[in-house]
């Protein structure tokens, strides 16, 4: 990772989902990336909108932005992915990480898809390993594996930037859970050390912002901040400790209220299901989740 180059990073943020996504612009070029974008779902009515992709869509056209990536974190639990309908508008890849094919092979049996659902990933157009590089423009992005919350989680470092996904909340929000089929609090511990050996002086951006103790939203910390601050894992807490405070913490959380779309959506790379004649349609497995 090169610290000299400096991305613009500009933020949206869902009031509905508490997600922050963002439009990450090369310095030297008019090449962008998204990253963790939404789609609007209204369980009460089954409706879909579209106004936080509009938004991303109508700044990168207004800026005549060329959209090289679509990157989805992790296969989130709690908003749709909008990655495909930007695609449709602005093309770009959509990429994530490998352990994707262990979500659908898992959800794809709970949500009993059949044979026809693919398992392998082929939905995205890029499954990154740990390690990978990929280019928006003139920029370099490195890509980490970052398991524990879910097994796709990865950390994206570009420039002077990381971006997190839910692996860390702001300093004052701690971490994501890791009870998920999938999660590991051990895992989720030792992937945090990965992110807080990284230069304290870089950027740090998160996905989801609850705004504890009445605070302002804030999305952007920085990995000395959060090294030192952190209130799951800063100042030196143990994996051990961590561990029984996550696994504690855990059994205290409701399920994430749009976690059934979402799965299904978002292991798709943000396609909809659909039921035999064509028609979009969800499935709510009893007892299963």
């Amino acid at each position: 990772m090169n610290l000299a180059v400096k991305p613009e990073v500009e933020g949206f943020f869902d009031k509905a989902s508490n997600t922050i996504s963002y439009i990450v612009k090369c310095p030297t070029s008019n090449h962008c990336a998204i990253v963790d974008s939404v789609l609007e779902f209204d369980y009460a009515s089954g409706r879909l909108t579209y106004e936080n992709a509009d938004n991303l869509i109508s700044e990168i056209q207004s800026r005549e932005l060329q959209l090289d990536w679509i990157i989805e974190t992790h296969v989130h639990a709690d908003h749709l992915s909008a990655a495909p309908y930007i695609q449709e508008k602005l093309g770009g890849k959509i990429g994530v990480g490998e352990g994707i094919t262990e979500i659908q092979d898992t959800f794809g049996k709970i949500f009993n898809e059949g044979t026809e659902f693919q398992r392998d990933g082929s939905q995205f157009d890029a499954l990154f390993k740990d390690g990978d590089t990929y280019a928006i423009g003139d920029m370099t992005a490195s890509v980490m594996s970052a398991p524990g919350h879910t097994p796709a989680c990865m950390i994206h470092a570009i420039g002077d930037a990381v971006f997190a996904g839910d692996t860390l909340f702001m300093p004052d929000g701690g971490s994501a859970r890791a009870d998920f089929p999938g999660g590991d609090a051990g895992q989720l511990y030792d992937s945090i050390q990965k992110i807080l050996s990284l230069p304290d002086e870089m950027r740090l951006f998160i996905c989801h912002d609850y705004g504890p103790g009445g605070r302002e939203i804030a999305w952007q910390t920085t990995i000395g901040e959060q090294r030192q601050n952190n209130i799951h894992v800063g100042g030196g807490k143990t994996r051990e400790e961590f561990i029984q405070f996550r696994t504690e913490r855990d059994a205290q959380l409701a399920v994430p209220k749009l976690i059934i779309p979402s799965l299904q959506v978002n292991m798709r790379a943000g396609l909809l299901p659909r039921d035999e004649s064509g028609s979009p349609m969800f499935k709510v497995p009893v007892n299963k989740l």
